[in-house]
């Protein structure tokens, strides 16, 4: 059967699959093996990143899967100590050298990083990245409201995507708003609260009343907000069962439940003051 993922559109027109695969922490060795266990389930969106180290193998998987690499989204980052005009054009070609690919789907700044004071001169060097067609689409990672304002007074284009940490525990009310009036969309990291909300009392109790597993009432939860979702998992089950979201849905009652979880708590660096050490 033909599984019908949805998708967010961009804010240049394409459109990016709403649950892909991220593969933070995932080893070098092991990357191979668990991006093509998530495209053999049918992902079309992996997400990946300089810091990461796994880069060469996420680019292996695409090259030994029968999928077609236009058909999938892929997503690397900057990352800190490449931050700048130069540098950041230099970390581009490097990132595609080392996965094998002659474009990338969307390219990000990993942190904003103030207290340095390069994600605008970044910026401007992914911009020239779109221009030339080296990347269909460009945004940044953890970008707070202040450091968006400053992108869109002076950038010329305004990001496409803004990648942030975002769960029940952290819902983000203020700055999705700020996405929602400028069209930029955003997607999760750490959508699972680091494994948190698995055992929370009502998302449980909504797991079981729907014969779901918890993971997969959180991703719902995600994509009936809109978001894009890119829960981790090396395990196989995890990353079948992660997929498994779009034949069901979540009430009204249900999404007000979960959303109520929020206490603005983050189990990452705060992009305020993160200085990428």
């Amino acid at each position: 059967m033909m599984i019908i993922v949805p998708d967010a559109a961009l804010n240049n027109g394409l459109r990016m699959p709403q649950v892909g695969l991220g593969v933070w922490q995932v080893p070098q060795d092991a990357v191979v093996d668990t991006v093509t266990t998530a495209l053999d389930a049918g992902y079309r969106n992996i997400d990946t990143a300089a810091a990461y180290g796994n880069e060469a193998g996420v680019g292996e998987a695409l090259r030994r899967s029968e999928v077609d690499r236009e058909d999938v989204f892929v997503t690397s980052k900057l990352a800190n100590p490449d931050q700048g005009y130069d540098s950041a054009l230099r970390a581009f070609d490097a990132t595609l050298q080392r996965m094998g690919l002659d474009h990338l789907d969307l390219y990000l700044i990993h942190w904003p990083l103030p207290q340095r004071d390069l994600y605008v001169s970044s910026w401007r060097a992914l911009e020239r990245l779109y221009a030339e067609g080296r990347v269909r689409a460009i945004g940044v990672c953890n970008f707070q409201v202040a450091h968006l304002e400053r992108v869109l007074d002076e950038g010329g284009i305004v990001p496409m995507v803004n990648q942030i940490e975002l769960h029940p525990m952290l819902t983000q009310n203020k700055l999705r708003d700020f996405h929602d009036r400028h069209n930029i969309v955003t997607e999760a990291w750490s959508p699972l609260g680091h494994g948190h909300l698995l055992d929370d009392p009502t998302v449980t109790e909504v797991a079981e009343r729907l014969d779901r597993t918890p993971a997969q009432v959180l991703l719902r939860w995600h994509i009936q907000l809109g978001n894009v979702a890119i829960p981790k998992s090396v395990t196989p089950e995890r990353i079948r069962a992660n997929f498994d979201v779009f034949d069901f849905e979540l009430s009204d009652e249900d999404m007000e439940a979960v959303s109520a979880l929020d206490e603005s708590h983050r189990f990452g660096p705060d992009p305020d003051t993160f200085d990428g050490d």
